[in-house]
């Protein structure tokens, strides 16, 4: 079947897209702000490309079929045995080399954009090996574009510009045009599944078709290499707005040799990132390999043009699994992981990134002091959710730029005030903790709110603000108070001999936390199919963050009897160095039979636990150094460290391999941070993230709690007698109370708090006798009403 020139192809609109594997053994970007283009690696092909926001992926991937046109075709990413190496120290540039099993031939390609245009290129060179295949080896190109982030919908057509033989593919106004510095002698665009150019090879080895037109549709291009002589030459895939303006950076860039490209790309790489005043290969167990790599990851997860957005992977979860309805992938910005990406990055000395990133913050911060739970890079939400720790985090992460001296003329008081603000008045309850499943009192959650207030505070101080600092502290310190009392049970049965423990979470309703809520008998519903469980046996290694914040001592009985206990029931001895997982009935993981998490699955092993885990050792005064080795033996081939690792028997047909990366995201920017903040906190001696304002109060000479806290959020049913009982408010109120049951009542109005834009009064408990009864209303200034209900109070 040869159809004519003008031909359209068949199947419209093809089979259903699909993303592909998270597995990348590659990210890459040009370091220069003026390429908008990013790609990712796996199994020796490119994989999704993105443009022009690092949030926006736009093929699906990019690899060679390769013929005889008689016996065989094979499929670069299936058939071929693959190596990805770093021809250059300190660059994210790649040569893949991936070769027939048998020994005869193999590709070798040089992976990298354009310098300063939008515009992916891939040098190759095929070597025969076999002499029968001389002179009869084809190559064609397979590129499935997903344009503007969805497979659906595309259109493609043959083009020409003079005498060079192009495709071109677009959606929404996003244009890619490929073409092939010695040129195609074939072209064909299809559509996936029935006419695209791999269901034309398989069937007899030799391209047939020559469509010209494939539109609206899960399309393929299909090009058939005019090898020269050399067997060398550029595939260049470029992007635009426009046909015209794509086709103008392809030519231009094609315009030079790719020798040239190779070095600018390099030098602009190079002279970003090499601070010779932050190696600290002598901390590291590869000569400082992955350390360096990893810096250049995170460098690369930032968007050019919304610059300080760092997503938190150039990956989508099991994305063979999933279509175009999952649009976010993990290419958003978490508050989370952008501060821990950044945090990481200021720890190897670079500044600029971490204070665009908290610049990014202080721009998307909404009114009441909150962050998306995710986001687009221009500050657009994705997920609706509230998690404190990250209102807190960017607290900490303007305060050690701050001690960096790395702030520049940004004053970050706004973003600081309204953060603090809302920890205040809606803690200590968290709609979501860092795993983003359930709500309630979090170990993890409010180490980060207590040493971002902290950190507040000091600030404050150093402001002459005394009032602010004491208001903030009395809150920091009523948290502290009652951590335990929280977050450790006394009745745990999952390890005998070790009852007492901190528990992953304290569950309550986020709607209406109870503000009593009891360790020893909440029942916590964990996600993903995760099931009913009684909260005291369900573990994770969440506490070690009082730890790495400085509001715990690493040799705290709790603490010591908490950390065997998670040893005993989330830790794994993987053949790469020990493991743990995030807590006991995960459900967020691969299937037990190696099949994609779907809804439900199995939690595995997270890199970040173990190097976690290493900074608590450090914390204790022991080396984390075999944890440092751990994490750099979990990354791939590639250097990228993985979310989770399969931490079951090796399956039968190779799919799961243990101790290897499972399809979560890969890689993780969040892995990748942990590892850089632990090989510097070795270098330092002390944990990077240690907040020591924090441990001096807490730790070193512990303050005690003079306060107990009521917010309409956490309204206390009981205080001892002798706290000053503080009620915090958003608005000014007049209170109306009583100690004797109304017979007699008296008034009190609120202080304004005008720094946080608080406003509270102060009860002093120790007045009243034992088991008196403190009801109260409130009347709001503002509106001018009463609230039409009363609380009570119980004085023990």
């Amino acid at each position: 079947m040869n159809p004519p020139d003008n031909s359209v192809a068949f199947g419209a609109p093809g089979i259903e897209p699909r993303w592909t594997s998270s597995a990348k053994e590659g990210v890459g970007t040009a370091y220069h702000t003026s390429c908008r283009v990013w790609f990712t690696l796996s199994h020796g092909i490119v994989n999704e490309i993105y443009y022009p926001h690092i949030d926006q992926p736009n093929t699906r991937d990019f690899e060679f079929l390769i013929s005889d046109g008689e016996t065989f075709c094979h499929e670069e990413k299936r058939d071929l045995d693959h190596l990805v190496e770093y021809p250059e120290r300190d660059c994210v540039f790649y040569r893949l080399t991936n070769s027939e099993p048998s020994g005869r031939y193999r590709l070798v390609k040089y992976v990298l954009t354009d310098p300063h245009r939008s515009v992916l290129l891939v040098h190759t060179k095929v070597e025969v090996l076999d002499e029968s295949l001389r002179g009869k080896l084809r190559l064609y190109a397979l590129l499935a574009p997903h344009i503007a982030g969805r497979g659906a919908g595309n259109s493609a057509w043959c083009s020409e510009i003079g005498a060079i033989k192009l495709m071109h593919a677009e959606r929404e106004d996003v244009h890619l045009i490929i073409a092939c510095s010695s040129g195609f002698s074939r072209r064909s665009v299809g559509y996936v599944g029935f006419s695209d150019g791999w269901q034309d090879l398989m069937h007899d080895f030799k391209m047939d078709w020559e469509f010209r037109t494939a539109e609206r549709g899960n399309v393929a291009l299909t090009g058939e290499i005019d090898l020269p002589g050399s067997r060398e030459f550029t595939i260049a895939i470029a992007f635009g707005g426009s046909y015209q303006s794509t086709a103008i950076k392809l030519f231009q860039s094609l315009a030079d040799p790719f020798e040239l490209h190779r070095q600018a790309y390099v030098r602009q790489w190079q002279r970003a990132v090499v601070n010779p005043t932050f190696d600290f290969s002598p901390d590291t167990s590869d000569h400082g390999g992955m350390y360096r790599l990893s810096r250049c990851v995170l460098l690369a997860h930032e968007d050019k043009v919304f610059q300080g957005a760092l997503v938190a992977s150039l990956s989508i979860p099991w994305g063979e699994t999933k279509g175009d309805n999952d649009l976010g992938g993990y290419h958003l910005v978490w508050t989370r992981d952008l501060v821990q990406s950044a945090t990481a990055l200021l720890a190897t000395g670079q500044t600029g990134t971490p204070l665009r990133a908290l610049i990014w913050l202080a721009a998307i911060q909404r009114a009441d002091g909150t962050f998306p739970q995710n986001s687009w890079i221009d500050g657009t939400a994705y997920w609706s959710g509230l998690q404190l720790d990250q209102v807190a985090l960017p607290i900490l992460l303007a305060w050690r730029l701050h001690k960096h001296d790395a702030l520049g003329l940004f004053n970050p008081r706004v973003m600081i005030v309204r953060a603090a603000s809302h920890l205040i008045l809606q803690g200590p309850v968290t709609a979501q903790e860092r795993w983003e499943e359930n709500a309630g009192y979090s170990p993890s959650t409010l180490a980060v709110v207590v040493a971002a207030l902290v950190c507040a505070a000091e600030w404050a101080k150093e402001y002459g603000k005394t009032d602010v600092v004491d208001f903030i502290f009395a809150y920091a310190d009523w948290v502290t108070a009652h951590l335990e009392e929280w977050m450790v049970t006394t009745q745990g049965e999952l390890v005998e001999g070790f009852p007492r423990h901190y528990i992953r979470i304290n569950p309550t309703d986020p709607g209406a936390p109870d503000p009593h809520a009891d360790p020893n008998t909440t029942m916590i519903q964990l996600a993903n199919g995760g099931g009913l469980h009684p909260a005291r046996n369900v573990v994770g290694g969440d506490f070690l963050h009082l730890v790495r914040f400085g509001i715990r001592d690493p040799n705290d009985p709790i603490v010591r009897d908490s950390i065997e206990v998670i040893d005993r029931v989330l830790k794994h001895n993987l053949p790469e160095g020990p493991g743990w997982r995030r807590y006991n009935h995960d459900g967020y993981g691969q299937k037990d039979d190696g099949s994609a998490f779907d809804g439900t699955g199995v939690g595995r092993c997270w890199p970040i636990l173990t190097g976690e885990r290493g900074h608590y050792e450090l914390a204790a005064r022991r080396d984390p150094k075999p944890f440092i080795a751990s994490m750099e033996n979990f990354a791939n081939q590639g250097g990228m460290i993985t979310e989770q690792l399969w931490d079951g028997a090796d399956l039968p047909d190779g799919r799961m391999k243990r101790g290897c990366p499972t399809g979560a995201a890969m890689p993780l920017c969040w892995s990748h941070a942990e590892y850089i903040a632990l090989v510097r906190s070795r270098h330092d001696g002390v944990c990077f993230h240690h907040v020591e304002a924090a441990f001096q109060r807490y730790v070193s000479n512990p303050v005690q709690s003079r306060y107990e806290i009521w917010s309409l959020r956490h309204p206390l049913r009981r205080v001892p007698r002798g706290k000053i009982l503080r009620v915090i408010l958003a608005t000014a109120a007049r209170i109306v109370w009583s100690t004797n049951d109304w017979t007699r009542t008296q008034q009190l109005d609120t202080t304004h708090e005008s720094e946080l834009n608080l406003w509270f009064a102060d009860f002093p408990t120790a007045e009243w006798p034992q088991g008196s009864v403190l009801a109260f209303t409130f009347f709001w200034e503002r509106d001018q009403r009463w609230e039409n209900r009363n609380w009570q109070v119980n004085i023990l």
